[in-house]
């Protein structure tokens, strides 16, 4: 368990310039803010973060840039690629530079592969990474990288790697899931990717939450997970529900674009869209009335 990752961490948006490469100084505002209100660490160059439409160049450099202005025992970076080779270089890069952990994907362009494979994919990474070494957190998103990480799977690599495989983030929403690994593997660090389930993980159950929503209210889970408080989380899971439907990650930038008077931050990588202005401009009174 990496202590400096538990509880509220944001899978933070990643601005981008009009050439579509991140933003540093726009990126680096919004971690000093989310990080002085409410989140206890960020996932940087995650899903949210729209990593993997930006190239290895641009992932490793903006891994730098925070590596100089963050805290990095607060940041875990996702690492994940098609590539074993491109993951294992962004995973030392990671480890180098300091970070907590490195978020990793498993290989996603082949789909049905054996559980073989991708356990080989991960024993490489782990090999490659052993001095320095970092932890990994696994990254179970089957919806978008259609190769999961199964329950059988998990315990494999855990059986295999304990000093370093130690957590997983579960973006499949999948509560059963979450539960059937927090209770197989006492000390493994389970993060759901929904702050509802904060009330349920502060008793120990789970090591917090990884949350594209947390970029919008981590102060209010926060709360919830400090103190128990409900009417917070409550309100947090409807400014969440907001998305339900729609496309997310343009959806969170809009809402950031919103939130911090910078319509340049709604701006996505292709193939991702914006929000039509009409759609940014309702979600914006529908966040300030939840906010009211």
């Amino acid at each position: 368990m990496v202590a400096s990752l538990r509880g509220v961490v944001a899978a933070i948006a990643t601005p981008v310039t009009p050439e579509r490469a991140p933003d540093r100084p726009r990126f680096l505002k919004l971690a000093k803010h989310l990080l002085a209100n409410g989140c206890d660490a960020l996932n940087v160059l995650g899903t949210t973060g729209e990593a993997t439409s930006f190239s290895l160049g641009q992932r490793k450099d903006l891994m730098s840039f925070a590596a100089r202005e963050l805290p990095l025992g607060r940041m875990m970076a996702g690492t994940g690629a098609a590539s074993l080779g491109d993951a294992i270089d962004l995973t030392r890069h990671a480890a180098a530079l300091g970070f907590g952990a490195a978020l990793v994907l498993p290989p996603f362009y082949y789909k049905g592969v054996a559980e073989d494979g991708v356990f080989a994919y991960v024993e490489a990474i782990v090999a490659a990474t052993r001095e320095p070494a970092i932890p990994l957190f696994l990254y179970h998103y089957p919806a978008l990288s259609g190769v999961p990480y199964t329950p059988e799977l998990v315990g494999r690599l855990i059986a295999a790697f304990p000093a370093r495989v130690l957590g997983v983030k579960d973006s499949s929403g999948d509560l059963a899931y979450e539960r059937l690994l927090a209770e197989r593997h006492p000390g493994f660090s389970v993060y759901p990717a929904n702050e509802a389930t904060l009330l349920e993980g502060r008793g120990g159950k789970f090591a917090g939450c990884i949350s594209a929503t947390t970029n919008l209210n981590a102060d209010l889970c926060a709360r919830a997970w400090a103190s128990g408080d409900a009417a917070a989380l409550e309100t947090a899971t409807r400014i969440r529900k907001l998305f339900d439907g729609k496309p997310l990650v343009a959806g969170v930038k809009a809402a950031l674009a919103h939130v911090h008077g910078d319509p340049a931050i709604a701006e996505p990588v292709p193939p991702l869209t914006r929000w039509t202005a009409d759609a940014a401009a309702a979600l914006g009174r529908d966040i300030d009335a939840l906010r009211a």
